[in-house]
């Protein structure tokens, strides 16, 4: 090593070319791997630094030649020069490769160490001296080198060497991501390709590329453009287009690989060499109409960088830029063409280049509204991502509008008749009916790909911030453009004219974005998480530009706090947050007080978890929460009723998480909540009741001492009063018990008083009617309707006092049991002694044989019976008021003629009915009782009884499920509501009427449809899904009901979507199968192939099906079973590897052919059966001519030869008649006619 790196340094360059040198050279090369690393180092620095002294010397050689006027020397000396740069040139390469290929082949074999070992250091760094090799190679390549070949062609030879290599290392990842390595490959490509013309070469090893290797790609994408860009050359990109391009598209949809990194290297390109793409693009769109969906994807890509880079440059003629237009515009009308095509990535791969091209700026506002109407469109599309981009693409359109900040329809319809008004005074003459409609198609404002001036869009936009207030303050702009009584004067006619068409054009994009809100809202309660969390964005920023509808919408979203996506709810949080939660406390406070008043039950439950969320993470501060209690106390002017009421609504909801928050305010509860702001707003009462039971156990223990006779005679009042209105009294009387049994500490003793104090007012007011004269009608008829009302209070009070007492008995009890564990714990905790453990031990034994220490439980459980007994039953011998009005109830509601003159009565009876012994008539009021309040009381009622006495409701099972059949919305809401509690609780076993459930699906109603289709779903989740052994049954119920087919269709497909496991789906298979045997019916053989085709197969489910054949062959006759068994057989034919696929090939053979056998059968046995009908219609038409004899014709003996001659050609005539008619029976039976 040191002899030839002695010749290489001290040598002069050409010393290479002596044979000893080569050969020596060459043998260190070809062992270079195995050299010590000092060795390789001295031998590449050697070449290297060579090579980079030889490659100026062809400069020096071209110019002695122009001085020498000798030949032969110059000849010599070109000859050295060119022998020399092909070895060193080799030498490097060649180095270059055997390193990096003994580098692969380490890492290949290299096993991963278990432990922690230390790496062993090389001593000399390879990567540096591999940049800098190809530096120098690619150096060599971009001088001129004609002088030393001949010609402007390289050796084919040595260019092919070296291409090829380079090409080699392309494929290598780590070489790549060398900068400098990865630079000097793309100049040797790019000078190889277009300097030397290797383009066909170099075209067939970028593909090869392209192709294999997806790391690749973009690196392959660099070298091409960078080849273009230095020698203002396209050769080579545009060959590779046009080879793209002339691809067979079948071809692409075998190799997906392939397809994947030829559009993403088209994309590179054509981000990379706008203009020549835009050139070539013609090649590439007949891929439009091929079947691989990648290479579509990939066009629209090209498309999208095409018109956003391709025609910006405003130079040329007048023809020149006409041209671009076109090309722009065709090019836009692709893309729109292409948000329909049949794939889904596809679709979402156009609208997602349409976002990226509002991001640029290059959509017109012609085409605005086309886009923003097509993406709206897409927001009902079948797939999920295609709905996410068009939410995407929405989100994106309003971020970067050119109409303004804010897109109100008043406002722009306000500013838009004023521009109008000022059109009319600029104009000469009133325009005509073509005239008017022209600002709206001119094509120098909104059509095309021209687009309206800056300075116009300012002034648009100015005008509407002059006229409406910022967006982002949506609630300090009530007035729309009282302040405009003039606009801006932005010029002549024609700069009117097409502002005006710039507004139009923004009416109606804000119109289109209003239209888009209830589709929005539909989005929130999809089962695609993508869906809810892009309409939740794109609804914050449709408030944001204060879009009409926007803020209605986005109230739908506080139900979606209950979510159990942790993303879902997350991004409703972040909504809430952005909208409601402002700097200011008051603000704050103010927003969250109007948001409880204007919201809902199930609105209010979903705020309060929200709240309860917030005031734990700090969202909410201490500083809002005082703010509340000044709306509360009425500290901040103007303050009314109503938001007193709404900022109390909050503070109870935090104070569910902080209990804290409503002990500083007792006095103030009690003063304002049920003081003479009650009687203004009544519903405050009812809230107050609620911040009453909300007081942490310490508030309650201060509220009794201080306060507690003052408030238990308020709530007493507040319910045997008559200040309340009726359609508030309920609730508020409610809470009001509530309270008193969550406070009070023998909450019995006043709940007695109460029962009797209303008890006395209805018959007090009964003895004051029967004193009444009987004749006067009208004082008879008014004291009737205060009774009623009265009585039905009263009724409420007696259901509610009840219940609550029951509760109050089962949470006493547990107290107590409480308290024994604890106690019978700290005992056996002071025996502290082995002995005294021993002796307890022996104790507790002793007395677990001798029952003595259940006798404590079982006191428990029979003083609590008797206790529940005497609530409900009058039978005791003590007196119990409530006991003995569960009898009068009951008697009551048996007065059904009495009840059906009043309906209120009705409701509030049965309501309260609501005991075992009533089981029967509360049945047969659910199912006879004309109100639709009433049968929907008595649902409610029932679903506690099944609670409470499951065992009782269990032969009643299909009674409760009769109510799904009812009539009324709110009956049938209600039995969904109550059945799925009590099944998704395990208090209803699931029976054979679920498919009642089943059929709720596809309830006219939406509400109703969603409720079962939550059921199942949550059903689902139970154990190993309850719905894969009641689908054979619920499709068995459902086939014999008549049910229209796409409804059958819908709830099949909704409840086998529930079902993901594969062994459940192989078990249906067989299932299914087996339901064809004893089945007659061609409906239900429809409906079970129909439910096969439904399920998801794997090659045990086919095979399971193949040998099932002989269960189902029976009903292959008909045309729907063969073709949904053929839908399953395509299904296979996807997934099945050879083996399975030439069985399921067999089986469609011998499918095809039993169902050809069967219709022939079929046919054969129609015909047979027609002609027996006939044939009986014609000896219906032939017997009673043969059977009906003619009369005999008798003749006297004396008559002579003459007569009996005639009698005898009388009887020859019948008897013919009789034979032709049996001849033709005969006839007729052989099948002729």
């Amino acid at each position: 090593m040191s002899g030839v790196s002695f010749d290489l340094s001290d040598r002069e360059l050409f010393c290479i070319e002596d044979q000893d040198v080569f050969d020596r050279v060459y043998s260190l090369i070809r062992s270079f791997y195995s050299l010590p690393p000092s060795c390789k180092c001295n031998l590449v620095e050697s070449l290297r630094s060579n090579l980079s002294v030889l490659l100026p010397n062809v400069d020096s050689i071209s110019r002695s030649v122009q001085g020498q006027e000798d030949e032969v020397p110059i000849i010599d000396r070109i000859t050295s020069h060119r022998n020399a740069l092909k070895i060193y040139t080799f030498f490097l390469l060649t180095i270059i490769m055997t390193e990096e290929s003994h580098i692969s082949s380490v890492d290949t074999t290299k096993v991963a160490p278990r432990g922690r070992k230390k790496q062993i250091i090389q001593s000399w760094n390879w990567e540096p001296q591999r940049g800098r090799m190809l530096n120098l190679i690619a150096n060599s390549l971009e001088i001129n080198l004609s002088l030393l070949f001949g010609s402007a062609d390289l050796d084919e030879n040595y260019l092919s060497f070296i291409v090829k290599n380079s090409f080699s290392l392309f494929e290598n990842a780590a070489i790549l991501k060398d900068a400098e390595a990865k630079d000097a490959l793309c100049r040797i490509i790019g000078a190889s390709a277009t300097k030397y013309r290797y383009i066909v070469q170099s075209c067939a090893s970028v593909m090869h590329l392209i192709h294999k290797y997806d790391f690749a790609v973009v690196h392959v994408a660099d070298a091409v453009a960078r080849a273009e860009s230095k020698y203002s050359d396209g050769t080579l990109a545009v060959t590779i287009i046009r080879d793209i391009g002339r691809t067979d598209p079948k071809a692409y949809v075998k190799d997906t690989v392939g397809a994947d990194n030829v559009g993403r290297f088209l994309v590179e390109l054509a981000d990379r060499l706008p203009k020549l793409m835009s050139t070539n693009v013609g090649v590439l769109v007949p891929h439009f109409g091929g079947e691989s969906y990648k290479i579509r994807n990939a066009l629209v890509g090209v498309l999208g960088k095409l018109v956003a880079k391709a025609f910006n440059d405003a130079e040329g003629d007048v023809s020149s830029k006409s041209l671009r237009l076109r090309t722009k515009q065709a090019m836009l009308e692709i893309l729109l063409e292409r948000c329909r095509d049949v794939s889904a990535y596809t679709r979402s791969r156009v609208l997602q280049v349409w976002a990226e091209l509002c991001e640029e700026h290059s959509v017109s506002i012609g085409l605005w509204n086309e886009v923003a109407s097509i993406s709206a469109g897409r927001l009902e599309d079948k797939s999920a991502i295609v709905r996410k981009s068009a939410l995407n693409l929405l989100i994106t359109m309003l971020q970067h509008n050119p109409f303004g900040p804010q897109l109100r329809i008043a406002s722009f319809e306000a500013t838009l008749e004023q521009y109008k008004r000022k059109l009319n005074e600029l104009e000469p003459n009133p325009p005509t009916e073509d005239s008017s409609k022209e600002p709206t198609s001119d094509g120098d404002s909104c059509s095309g790909d021209s687009e309206i001036d800056d300075s116009q869009l300012e002034v648009t936009n100015k005008s509407h911030q002059d006229s409406l207030p910022d967006s982002c303050q949506p609630e300090n702009g009530e007035g729309i453009s009282e302040n405009d009584v003039s606009v801006p004067d932005i010029g002549n006619l024609e700069q009117t004219k097409a502002l005006i068409a710039s507004l139009e054009a923004g009416l109606s994009f804000s119109k289109c974005m209003s239209a888009s809100m209830p589709i929005l809202v539909q989005l929130m309660a999809s089962s695609s998480a993508s869906d809810v969390e892009n309409a939740i964005l794109l609804l914050m920023r449709c408030k944001q530009f204060q879009i009409d509808g926007a803020e209605a919408c986005l109230r739908k979203i506080l139900p979606l706090a209950f979510s159990q996506d942790k993303s879902i709810y997350e991004a409703v949080e972040s909504a809430f947050i952005s909208i409601y939660i402002r700097k200011n406390p008051v603000e704050t406070a103010k927003q969250l007080l109007h948001l409880a008043i204007d919201s809902n039950i199930g609105d209010q439950a979903a705020l309060e978890f929200i709240v309860n969320a917030l005031v734990s993470k700090g969202e909410i501060s201490s500083s809002t929460t005082s703010a509340l209690w000044d709306f509360f106390c009425f500290n901040i002017n103007g303050t009314t009723a109503e938001q007193s009421r709404g900022a109390l609504s909050i503070l109870c909801m935090a104070a569910k998480s902080s209990s804290r928050i409503l002990g500083s305010h007792i006095q103030d509860i009690i003063d304002i909540g049920f003081g003479r702001w009650a009687k203004v707003e009544p519903l405050l009462a009812r809230t107050a009741c609620t911040a009453i039971q909300r007081l942490s156990d310490e508030d309650r223990k201060k509220l009794l001492l201080s306060s507690g006779s003052r408030l238990f005679g308020i709530l007493e009042s507040l319910i045997t009063g008559n200040w309340l209105p009726e359609n508030i009294y309920y609730a508020t009387a409610d809470k009001a018990i509530s309270a008193i049994y969550m406070i009070h500490p023998t909450p019995e003793t006043l709940a007695s008083t109460i029962i009797k104090k209303s008890l006395s007012t209805v018959f007090d007011v009964l003895g004051q009617d029967q004193s009444q004269n009987d004749t006067d009608d009208n004082v008879i008829d008014i004291l009737t309707t205060v009774q009623v009302a009265k009585l039905s209070r009263f009724l409420f009070l007696v259901s509610h006092i009840a219940m609550n007492q029951l509760v109050y008995i089962e949470s006493c009890i547990q107290k107590i049991r409480r308290q024994k564990t604890k106690k019978d714990k700290a005992a056996a905790e002071s025996q502290n002694t082995e002995e005294d453990l021993g002796a307890t031990q022996e104790n507790n034994s002793i007395n677990a044989e001798l029952g003595l220490a259940a006798s404590d439980d079982a006191l428990l459980d029979s003083l609590a019976e008797r206790a529940e007994r005497e609530i409900v039953s009058g039978g005791s011998g003590e007196k119990n008021l409530i006991g003995d009005c569960a009898t009068f109830l009951s008697k009551l509601c048996r007065n059904f003629s009495l009840l059906q003159k009043h309906p209120e009565l009705q409701a509030s009876a049965m309501l309260a009915l609501c005991s075992e012994s009533n089981l029967q008539l509360l049945f047969t009021v659910v199912e006879n009782a004309p109100s639709e309040v009433v049968r929907s009381n008595c649902t409610l009622s029932l679903g506690d009884l099944a609670v409470r006495f499951p065992n009782l409701l269990e032969p009643w099972t299909e009674n409760m499920y009769a109510r799904l059949r009812d009539g009324s919305v709110s009956v049938r809401k209600n039995a969904v509501l109550v059945l799925s509690h009590l099944i998704l609780n395990d208090m209803m076993k699931v029976k054979g009427h679920i498919n009642e459930m089943a059929i709720c699906i596809e309830d006219d109603v939406e509400r109703i449809s969603s409720l079962a289709k939550l059921f199942f779903h949550e059903l689902s989740k139970k154990g190993s899904n309850p719905i894969y052994n009641l689908l054979p049954d619920i499709l068995g119920q459902l086939s014999s009901r008549n049910l229209k087919r796409e409804s059958f269709c819908n709830v099949m497909q909704f409840l086998i979507g529930s079902i993901k496991k594969d062994k459940q789906m192989e078990a249906l298979v067989e299932k299914l199968c087996n339901r064809f045997s004893g089945v007659t019916d061609t409906k239900q053989w429809e409906y079970i192939s129909y439910s096969l085709s439904l399920l998801t197969f794997t090659e045990k489910g086919i095979k399971k099906l193949i040998e099932s054949f002989k269960s189902y062959e029976h009903a292959l006759a008909e045309d729907l079973v063969t073709e949904n068994f053929r839908s399953i057989i395509n299904k296979g034919k996807k997934f099945a590897k050879p083996e399975l696929k030439a069985c399921i090939e067999e089986f469609e053979e011998k499918l095809n052919k039993f169902h050809m056998e069967k219709k022939e059968q079929e046919e054969t046995a129609r015909n047979a059966q027609v002609h027996i009908e006939k044939t009986k219609n014609l000896d219906s038409l032939v017997v009673p001519s043969k059977v009906k004899d003619e009369p005999v014709e008798e003749y006297d003996e004396g008559e002579g030869e003459e007569g009996k001659s005639e009698s005898k050609r009388s009887n020859l005539k019948r008897g013919n008649r009789t034979e032709s008619l049996r001849i033709s029976r005969r006839n007729l039976r052989s099948g002729g006619v």
